[in-house]
C-alpha cells in the first residue's frame, strides 16, 4: 500500500460519526447497511472476502476452509440479534465477560447479544452452561450424573469430543452458601468447568485416563494428581508433556486423573451438534419435527400422570413411528421438551418449572385421550425425570407404531410456553391433535303443525302466549325475565342473573325471521336446546358443587358438538372461568351460544361469499370470541 502523506501537526480530535469510509465503493456503512434492508440480503463484503486471499497471503491453508455466518439460536430457530457497540464498564474497563486483552472486546459484544436476548444482563446470572451451548449452536443436550455413570463413560467424552460436542461440568451444592465456595483441591462449587481434552499418559508402566478441564475465570485450578506442578509430570518425558500441551501456568486449565474427575465432579453435560448416540460409531442423518406449544391454567396445564383429573387435558402429540433402525426390530428416537424464555420473565418472578413428559401407546383413534384412558394405560416410556431444568432430554427404542407423547409440568395449574423437538433416525410423523375444530350440530327441529301438537306442546304454546303478549313474539327484555325466573328455581346449579346483552345474544343465535324477536316456534326450539345444555352442565359438574371446573370444559364442549382447538379452549377459559377456573351456569350459556352463533355466520358467509372461504372456521371462531 503507498504511503499517505498527512498534514503534520496537531488534528482534531476524531469521534465515531466522522470516520472515514474506507470501503472500495465510497459508501459509509450506514448507506450500505440501508442498501442490505431494501434487498432483503445479508452484507457480504467484496473488499475481503470470504476466500482464500483473505487468510493468507504468503501460503495456501493446509485445510479446506468453511466460511459460515455466526447466529443465536432460541427455541428451535435462529435469530439475529442486533445491538450497538455500546458496552458497560466502570473505571474504564469492563464490567461482565472480558478477554485477558483489555483491547479486546469481540466476547463482550457476545455477552451483550445473549443478554439482550434474555432481557438484561441479571438474567444471565447463575447461569447454565448447558443453556448458553444450546443457544450458541442449536445442539441437543444430554445430562450424566458422575455417580450413576455407564462403565464406558471415559469412551462417551472421548467421542464426543472427537464429535465436537461441546462438554461442561460441575460440583453441586446443596446450598446458597456454597455457590462459589473453594474445595481444598482448588475447585470451585456450581461452577461452571468446560471440558477440553481427554487423553491417556504412560505412568510406572501403566496407562492412567487423564482428562483436561478448565476454568473460565482463566485462574484458581486443581491441586491434586496431575495438576500443573504435581510430582507425577516429573515421570512423563518432554515430548509427551508436549503433545498433551502440558504448561505449569496459572490460566485456568488443568489435568486431573479421570478416576479423580468422577470422584470430585458430580454432573456432566454434553451438547451434541447432532443427536446421534455416543456409544455408537455411526454418524446418523436425522428426521426433526418441532412443536411449540402452551400450558395454560384452566385448559391446558394439567400436571403430571399424578393428578389424573387434569393429566388428560395436558398437550397431547402423535408420534407415528413407521420404520425401525437399519438392521433393527426397533425405531430409536430423541425427545427433547425445553421450557420457553423462563430467564427473560425471572424479572417478573417467574422461576425454572419443573418439566418432563410421557408417551403412550396409542389406541385407534384419533382425537384428544379422555381421563379414562389414562385411569386404565400405563405409559409405554417417559423421560427419566421431572426436573427444574430448561430442557429435559431423554432417547428411547421403541416398536414401531403410533404413540401419544404429553409434555407436562410436575404440578398443575403452572403456565409455561415450551418446545419439544423430536429426532428421530428413520422418517416419523408427529401431529398436534389438539390443533382442529370441528363443529357438529343437529338441524334444528321443523315445527309440529298446531293441529298435530302434543299435550305437553299445548302447554308449553300457553307458557309462550302469556310470556310474549300481543304481538306473539319474544323481545330480549321478555326472555330475559322468563329465563331469570325459570332458572333461579334450580337449586342444583349456581346461577348469576342473566344480562340483557345475554338474552340479545340469544335471540340472534334462535332468530330466523330477522325481526329482532322469538317467535314460538324459535323460542321452543331455544328451550329445547336449553335442557340439553342444562343436562349437559349438570352431567359435567363432578363434584356437584352447581359449577363446572374449566378443565372439563373440554369434553362437555364437544357433547354439545364443538370440537375445539387448544387455543380457542384457552381463549374460552380467560373469558368465562372464575379465579379458582370453575364456570357458572350462565357463563357456560353464554360460551354456547356464543359459538353456535360463530359457527353459524361462519357457515352463512362462506357459502354464499366464496371470498370469505380463505377463513377458517378456527380463525373466524378465534376473531368473534375476541369481539
Amino acid at each position: 500500500m503507498p504511503y499517505l502523506h498527512r498534514t503534520p501537526g496537531p488534528q482534531a480530535h476524531a469521534i465515531p460519526r466522522d470516520a472515514r469510509a474506507t470501503h472500495s465503493s465510497g459508501r459509509s456503512f450506514e448507506q450500505l447497511r440501508q442498501e442490505c434492508l431494501q434487498e432483503g440480503t445479508l452484507f457480504e463484503d467484496a473488499d475481503f472476502p470470504a476466500s482464500n486471499a483473505s487468510l493468507f497471503y504468503s501460503e495456501r491453508p493446509q485445510v479446506p476452509f468453511v466460511w459460515k455466518r455466526p447466529g443465536f439460536w432460541q427455541h428451535s430457530e435462529w435469530l439475529d440479534v442486533v445491538i450497538d457497540d455500546r458496552l458497560p464498564t466502570f473505571r474504564d474497563r469492563l464490567v461482565f465477560l472480558h478477554s485477558a486483552d483489555h483491547n479486546e472486546f469481540w466476547s463482550a459484544l457476545l455477552e451483550k447479544a445473549y443478554a439482550k436476548l434474555n432481557g438484561s444482563y441479571e438474567a444471565l446470572k447463575g447461569g447454565s452452561a448447558i443453556e448458553a451451548m444450546e443457544d450458541f449452536t442449536g445442539g441437543v443436550a444430554e445430562t450424566f450424573l458422575t455417580r450413576e455413570a455407564p462403565e464406558n463413560f471415559y469412551e462417551i467424552l472421548d467421542k464426543a469430543l472427537k464429535r465436537g460436542s461441546l462438554l461442561g461440568c460441575s460440583i453441586d451444592t446443596r446450598s446458597a452458601a456454597e455457590s462459589e465456595a473453594r474445595t481444598p483441591f482448588g475447585l470451585i462449587k456450581g461452577h461452571a468447568y468446560t471440558v477440553t481434552g481427554i487423553d491417556q499418559v504412560k505412568f510406572r508402566g501403566q496407562e492412567v485416563q487423564l482428562i483436561r478441564v478448565r476454568n473460565p475465570w482463566g485462574q484458581v485450578e486443581w491441586n491434586g494428581s496431575w495438576s500443573d506442578s504435581s510430582p507425577e509430570w516429573r515421570s512423563v518425558g518432554p515430548a509427551e508433556q508436549k503433545r498433551l500441551c502440558h504448561t505449569a501456568l496459572d490460566d485456568g486449565e488443568f489435568w486431573m486423573a479421570f478416576r479423580d474427575f468422577k470422584a470430585h465432579f458430580d454432573r456432566v453435560e454434553i451438547c451434541n451438534l447432532t443427536p446421534d448416540a455416543l456409544e455408537e460409531d455411526a454418524l446418523h442423518k436425522w428426521e426433526v419435527t418441532v412443536h411449540q406449544g402452551s400450558w395454560v391454567r384452566g385448559s391446558t396445564a394439567g400436571g403430571c400422570r399424578n393428578f389424573l383429573d387434569t393429566f388428560w387435558t395436558n398437550p397431547q402429540i402423535k408420534l407415528s413411528l413407521t420404520e425401525t433402525d437399519e438392521g433393527q426390530k426397533e425405531c430409536t428416537f430423541l425427545v427433547a421438551l425445553m421450557q420457553k424464555d423462563r430467564r427473560k420473565l425471572k424479572r417478573f418472578g417467574a422461576d425454572v418449572l419443573t418439566i418432563g413428559y410421557a408417551i403412550y401407546q396409542c389406541p385407534d383413534k384419533d382425537e384428544h385421550l379422555d381421563r379414562d384412558f389414562f385411569r386404565y394405560h400405563a405409559s409405554q416410556a417417559k423421560s427419566k425425570m421431572f426436573i427444574n431444568l430448561r430442557e429435559v432430554s431423554d432417547r428411547f427404542k421403541l416398536p414401531p407404531g403410533e404413540y401419544i407423547l404429553i409434555p407436562s409440568t410436575f404440578e398443575p395449574h403452572q403456565e409455561a410456553d415450551f418446545c419439544l423437538r423430536i429426532f428421530s433416525e428413520k422418517k416419523a410423523v408427529a401431529r398436534d391433535l389438539d390443533g382442529n375444530v370441528d363443529i357438529d350440530l343437529p338441524e334444528p327441529p321443523k315445527p309440529t303443525p298446531a293441529g298435530q301438537e302434543t299435550e305437553e306442546e299445548r302447554q308449553f304454546r300457553a307458557l309462550f302466549e302469556r310470556v310474549a303478549g300481543e304481538d306473539m313474539a319474544v323481545s330480549a327484555e321478555e326472555l330475559e325475565y322468563v329465563l331469570n325466573a325459570v332458572l333461579q328455581k334450580k337449586k342444583d346449579i349456581k346461577f348469576k342473573k342473566l344480562s340483557l346483552i345475554s338474552c340479545k345474544n340469544i335471540i340472534s343465535l334462535m332468530d330466523t325471521s330477522g325481526n329482532g324477536k322469538l317467535e314460538f316456534g324459535e323460542f321452543k326450539v331455544f328451550w329445547d336446546k336449553l335442557k340439553q345444555w342444562t343436562n349437559l352442565f349438570l352431567r359435567f359438574d363432578a363434584d356437584k358443587s352447581g359449577t363446572m371446573s374449566s378443565y372439563e370444559l373440554r369434553v362437555a364442549l364437544k357433547a354439545a358438538g364443538f370440537q375445539l382447538s387448544s387455543h380457542l379452549l384457552q381463549l374460552i377459559v380467560l373469558r368465562y372461568a372464575d379465579e379458582e377456573l370453575q364456570l357458572d351456569f350462565d357463563d357456560f350459556l353464554n360460551c354456547l351460544v356464543r359459538l353456535e352463533n360463530a359457527s353459524r355466520v361462519f357457515q352463512a358467509l362462506s357459502t354464499k361469499n366464496k371470498e370469505f372461504i380463505h377463513l377458517n372456521i378456527n380463525e373466524f371462531i378465534n376473531l368473534t370470541m375476541n369481539i
